[in-house]
């Protein structure tokens, strides 16, 4: 039989030496079975959860019904045992020396054949029901698009880490040859470092406590989401809890009742019930920030960064030093008062990508950490950068004034002279003040945005500034960039103004309405640094 057709299993020893007996298709553990089932109920809890909030108003009639649902119930966790030991059947996997192949899928057959040149990040998962057997899954992702990805599922912790550093290795092995094959004035200093690889020890950047998870759980709370999917139940929402409350002995109608209560104490329960509800919605974001960053560290082990996180699913995700293409520091209005940033280290993006941000190989966040922290990191990562001293100083170039004329102008005021006319023509002099206060309140919000938008750049790097109420910072070096656009319409022509967009591998940054000179002074500087440097962008 021919060896395309052989299939075998793999030895759960992990052994270095199974490395190079894995040219024959393996079958996955029978433990790959509780990844494939947890990967399909995940599926349908994503898309079933809209739901919850009409089965919590109406539970009691859907449990005075469990001919109807319980049968539903017991067919769908029929189908996804199923589904799930069909999907570890037909997976397949080989590995070359410098290749992986995985066939997979039911319905829609995949083959993927990547070769571990284009891999740009080797991630380790180990979900909660692997720790104990000791299982992980491997991820090895490209700089493209997110259907090049391999995922090797329920595979030996030790082997997928040997695994690792062999497809990492490759990739040294192969920017080394071609360092060889096209010398360039940085080739020694590329030799240095791969020798270095080879002995420097893990060094640890920055480790996140509890307090600090709890701090981001709270600063980048964003429950005001589901607060907006659930508006069409709010009605239902507010009269179950107001007969919870009665059936507990607390009449809402009377203690909020101006006739047995003074305006302070109405005031001071309305405050109390506000703070408790506050509470409720802040912790279920700081429940998920724990259980995304528990027992977070950033590693550093010769030019990459390793990030380990998780509480139930532990992640390990690496990245090369070379492929960083920007460091971004994030302030929302909480962190800005507390005076924390989270900080991210950007590199190549596969477009179309859904991923969360712990999770996401597309970058390395690390949440909350004080404002001299975050520099120190920025300052291992680029050590010529000048972002402390700009920031320090304020010498970002802002923007034209003309951002904040053309949009409350041409944008904001004239909706807003139309809703007050049609609000005052119909004797509604209230909501015509409603109106107006929207109005003034989107006017202080442009001039803020304004007020946040600058430029700034050195010799070798450039530097952006945006924001609304808090503020971020984005630091790229000028030989990354992939393209630079420059539009200008007709009135930004006779204003010698101009709109520059830098276009990086993870992404785009837009700059509107700087001074024409600058825009020129930016291409030019950007296309002479792509031209000149030989570093590699990747």
């Amino acid at each position: 039989m021919d060896s395309e057709n052989k299939v075998s299993s793999i030895d759960d020893t992990g052994s270095t030496d199974n490395f190079h007996n894995l040219d024959k298709w393996q079958v996955l553990s029978p433990i790959a079975i509780l990844y494939f089932g947890v990967s399909v109920f995940k599926h349908l809890f994503s898309n079933i959860i809209f739901l919850i909030p009409a089965i919590a108003v109406s539970y009691k009639s859907i449990l005075e019904h469990p001919f109807v649902w319980l049968p539903g119930i017991l067919l769908a966790l029929a189908l996804l045992s199923v589904f799930a030991f069909i999907s570890f059947k037909v997976y397949r996997y080989r590995l070359t020396d410098d290749n992986i192949e995985i066939r997979s899928g039911i319905f829609s057959k995949k083959y993927l054949n990547l070769p571990f040149s284009r891999v740009q990040n080797v991630k380790i998962e180990q979900p909660i029901y692997y720790r104990f057997s000791g299982h992980a899954c491997l991820k090895l992702d490209t700089a493209g698009s997110a259907k090049n990805e391999a995922k090797l599922i329920a595979i030996k912790l030790d082997y997928a880490q040997q695994l690792k550093t062999q497809i990492q290795q490759h990739g040294q092995n192969s920017e080394a040859l071609n360092k060889q094959q096209h010398p360039t004035a940085d080739s020694n200093e590329f030799q240095s470092e791969s020798a270095a690889n080879n002995t420097t020890q893990e060094i640890v950047l920055n480790r996140r406590k509890l307090s600090d998870l709890v701090i981001h759980g709270i600063t980048s709370n964003r429950i005001w989401i589901f607060l907006g999917g659930l508006a069409p139940f709010y009605d239902r929402i507010f009269n179950y809890i107001g007969e919870s409350l009665t059936s507990l002995g607390i009449n809402l109608t009377e203690l909020f009742s101006l006739q047995s209560h003074s305006i302070l104490e109405v005031a001071l329960y309305a405050l109390s019930f506000t703070m408790l509800f506050m509470l409720l919605l802040v912790s279920f974001s700081v429940i998920g920030a724990i259980i995304s960053f528990y027992g977070y560290t950033l590693n550093k082990l010769a030019d990459k960064y390793i990030r380990r996180s998780g509480l139930f699913t532990k992640h390990e995700v690496s990245m090369s030093l070379s492929r960083l293409q920007m460091v971004v520091q994030k302030q929302d209005w909480l962190d800005v008062l507390l005076k924390r940033i989270n900080l991210y280290f950007e590199q190549s993006s596969s477009f179309g990508k859904n991923l969360d941000s712990s999770a996401s190989s597309s970058k390395i966040i690390v949440p909350s950490i004080k404002p001299y922290e975050s520099q120190a990191l920025i300052d291992d990562a680029y050590p010529d950068n000048s972002l402390n001293v700009l920031v320090n100083n304020h010498e970002f170039d802002a923007i034209s004034k003309r951002f904040i004329f053309r949009n409350i102008v041409y944008i904001f005021m004239p909706v807003w002279l139309i809703a007050l006319s049609f609000t005052l023509l119909n004797g509604k002099p209230m909501l015509a003040l409603l109106v107006s206060i929207l109005f003034v309140t989107l006017c202080g919000l442009v001039i803020l945005r304004w007020k946040r938008w600058g430029i700034a750049k050195d010799k070798n790097f450039v530097y952006l500034r945006k924001g609304l109420l808090g503020v971020d910072y984005y630091c790229f070096p000028i030989y990354k960039l992939q393209q630079i656009q420059f539009k200008q319409n007709l009135l930004m022509k006779r204003r010698q103004l101009a709109t520059v967009k830098f276009v990086l591998a993870s992404g785009s940054l837009t700059v509107p309405m700087i001074n024409q000179t600058l825009a020129y002074e930016l291409i030019d500087q950007g296309l002479y640094q792509v031209e000149s440097s030989k570093k590699s962008w990747m």
